[in-house]
């Protein structure tokens, strides 16, 4: 079958080839041919070595296709299901799950060091897929609880973006800042994360959220998503100024992953403010704050990882929401190629010139 791969961290570059096979089936286990698959940021982190990830690797995360196989033992699902890919699924059982922050669960996490592929007639082969997925390939073998059935009603298109991005986005506002009604917003970094940051608020009936990001067309498109003002990063002040009356803002996220934004995503937010770090960053750049500015402040500093909260209510929390015509998930999708020209997808996401890029597999 075709899969895109990484050969080596660092190179900015994925080689399309015909002769991977998806390995691991067995009991407990689920084949799936995957339909459509979203570009997130990470994966571009995961290429650089941003974020850590064994080569060579399948990279994607963000999918959905259907059910070809399951092995024994599984319970739930059927060859023919619809199902988006969950990355990070939970296992139920350990003390993160029965404390209710299925999201901290790290037994997904385990399935990143297990090889999801292999080239054919090569058995000592080894590749490894994107956060134990790999979903930039034409079918993948999961553990059971990464294979989330779905509505008939839900593209698969849209149904990968829920897989992760959109999740994650409106998850940072719900789950973990809690936006109130009336409040000020800024969102720093308006990719398909942001953008969905920005729905979340609006959901919440946030009076004001500025987007900030140097790339135009994305602050244009964060005024179509709902921002009452968008900005590149020199005009952060003159909106803090003009919105807050240079008080600082009630929610600020750092939707960038870089500690200099983070920084700057402290210094915006108000006294007693809340401060939420979505973007996935590097273990070796590090957020430098004074003990006395964090005591004095009383700023609340969130991390939020995958939304926040638990990851199937919030699928269901957002197809609900896109049903009601409350947010935009469609309109996220500005690029659409096929398996054959993800590299040119990738230059889009570098670029800033996509939000989202959906690859049709």
């Amino acid at each position: 079958m075709r899969a895109a791969v990484l050969h080596e961290t660092g190179q900015d570059k994925l080689e399309v080839l015909d002769d991977i096979e998806a390995v691991g089936f067995g009991p407990g286990k689920v084949r799936l041919r995957i339909r459509a698959t979203g570009l997130c940021h990470s994966d571009l982190s995961a290429m650089s070595g941003v974020l850590p990830q064994p080569v060579p690797f399948v990279p994607g995360h963000e999918g959905a296709g259907e059910v070809v196989e399951v092995g024994d033992g599984v319970t739930g699902l059927s060859p023919g299901d619809r199902v988006l890919v969950c990355w990070l699924p939970a296992c139920g059982g350990c003390p993160s799950c029965k404390r209710g922050q299925s999201q901290l669960c790290l037994s997904g996490f385990m399935n990143a060091g297990t090889p999801n592929f292999k080239r054919a007639g090569d058995d000592a082969s080894q590749v490894f897929g994107m956060a134990g997925t790999g979903t930039f390939a034409e079918e993948v073998v999961l553990p059971a609880p990464c294979a989330v059935p779905i509505p008939d009603d839900v593209p698969y298109d849209i149904a990968a973006l829920i897989g992760c991005g959109v999740t994650t986005g409106l998850g940072a506002a719900l789950n973990t800042a809690r936006v109130e009604a009336g409040s000020s917003v800024a969102v720093i970094g308006c990719g398909g994360v942001g953008i969905s940051v920005v729905q979340g608020a609006r959901a919440a009936g946030a009076a004001h959220i500025v987007a900030v990001d140097p790339v135009a067309s994305r602050r244009e498109a964060a005024l179509r998503f709902g921002a009452t003002e968008a900005v590149a990063p020199e005009g952060l002040d003159d909106a803090k100024n003009s919105v807050t009356a240079g008080e600082g803002f009630d929610y600020v996220f750092e939707v960038v992953g870089k500690s200099a934004t983070a920084r700057r995503a402290y210094e915006t937010t108000r006294r007693g403010g809340t401060l939420c770090v979505v973007g996935a960053g590097a273990v070796d750049d590090f957020l430098q704050l004074s003990m006395f500015e964090l005591f004095f402040d009383e700023k609340r500093i969130l991390p939020s990882l995958y939304g926040g909260g638990d990851v199937l209510r919030s699928y269901e929390r957002t197809i609900a929401l896109w049903r009601a015509g409350r947010i935009d998930l469609a309109g996220l999708i500005t690029h659409r190629v096929r398996l054959g020209e993800i590299n040119e997808a990738l230059g889009q996401m570098r670029t800033g010139e996509a939000l989202r890029t959906c690859i049709e597999i």
